[in-house]
């Protein structure tokens, strides 16, 4: 298959598989296709021959996850702005990669992966003897699965490690699911297609990768991790990740908790920082910006997905949007990557 663009999301909660290929010698179109896949911001200059440029990829979209086996064929230089919405690792199969980003410089090989936050601009230089794995999570996705590993809260964006080790240990196990994955996501009609294994294989991704990116909340650090949280809320906070488009009540919740009201208010406000509505309503909030960031403005409308998730006073969620992103929700829905 040939194209630059996966079709938008499904509805919440279910994960539809996508794919697209490309094999090109035109560096435009090239340029283009990482663009609408990955990071509207994403710059790529050759720096080799442009004539020898053999770009091939294969990219699959699950649900948050977004996997990607590119290769050039030329060496070439890519610059990216700030990611805002997404973590990445680039795992490298083959050749050496020089990375840049938030003043860190990491050679990538296929002993070690880069990783990047949101924040801060990233220098590529990608000679043609790289091929790798390109693997981007949404940013609510990773940090709601790490604030669950570690059963604490965590800061946004998460401090995490410029690399991991691919050799030995969780890394290897990583690098090994996604490229199966992958395998998986651009053959036809495999388990993968079936949308409850493809939520397992999202989740087990995911997860994974929670695991095995290096990050200081194992040490204690001051000022980054709070308290071990009762059972009574992480069941409550259970629930509402599982299904966020639920018309959840404090009620409803403090029955899921096992304990009255107030107790599960206090508690909330105690060991998460807020009210057991407020968190849903960031959760959703962060639902809401991860789709429209990635969805077709031509095909949806902000409304559309405003009440898909739960929101249908629009005025004051635009204005919760706002106050959270700092933009509007239409702003993000046209400028998407």
């Amino acid at each position: 298959m040939t194209g630059g663009r996966l079709p938008g999301p499904a509805s919440p909660g279910v994960d539809v598989p996508a794919h697209v290929g490309l094999r090109t010698s035109d560096m435009a179109e090239a340029r283009e296709f990482c663009r609408n896949l990955y990071y509207g911001t994403l710059q790529i200059e050759p720096v080799g021959d442009p004539g020898r440029l053999e770009f091939s990829a294969d990219v699959a979209r699950l649900g948050p996850i977004t996997l990607g086996d590119i290769r050039y064929g030329t060496d070439i230089h890519v610059s990216i702005g700030a990611l805002e919405t997404s973590y990445h690792v680039l795992v490298p199969l083959t050749g050496r990669l020089r990375s840049q980003h938030r003043g860190a410089t990491v050679l990538a090989d296929p002993t070690r992966a880069v990783v990047y936050r949101p924040t801060g601009d990233i220098e590529l230089d990608w000679p043609a003897s790289c091929r790798l794995l390109s693997v981007k999570v949404e940013r609510a996705a990773l940090e709601r699965e790490l604030d669950a590993a570690l059963d604490q809260r965590v800061v946004s964006p998460l401090p995490l490690g410029a690399s991991f080790d691919l050799v030995d240990g969780p890394g290897r196990t990583w690098a090994a699911l996604v490229r199966l994955l992958l395998t998986e996501l651009t053959a036809p009609d495999t388990l993968v297609s079936r949308p409850r294994m493809a939520a397992r294989w999202r989740d087990m991704v995911v997860s994974g990768l929670a695991l095995t990116v290096e990050h200081p909340y194992g040490e204690e650090p001051a000022g980054l991790q709070g308290p071990h949280r009762p059972r009574t809320v992480k069941r409550a906070l259970d629930a509402m990740n599982a299904d966020p488009c639920r018309p959840w009540t404090t009620r409803n919740l403090s029955a899921v908790a096992g304990v009255g009201v107030r107790v599960l208010q206090d508690a909330f406000r105690r060991h998460v920082g807020m009210s057991p509505l407020t968190y849903l309503r960031r959760l959703r909030l962060d639902e809401v910006h991860a789709e429209l960031s990635r969805s077709d403005p031509g095909r949806t409308t902000v409304s559309e997905v405003a009440y898909r998730w739960g929101f249908t006073h629009l005025s004051r969620f635009a204005g919760a949007y706002r106050a959270r992103f700092g933009r509007t929700p239409s702003q993000t829905l046209r400028d998407r990557p």
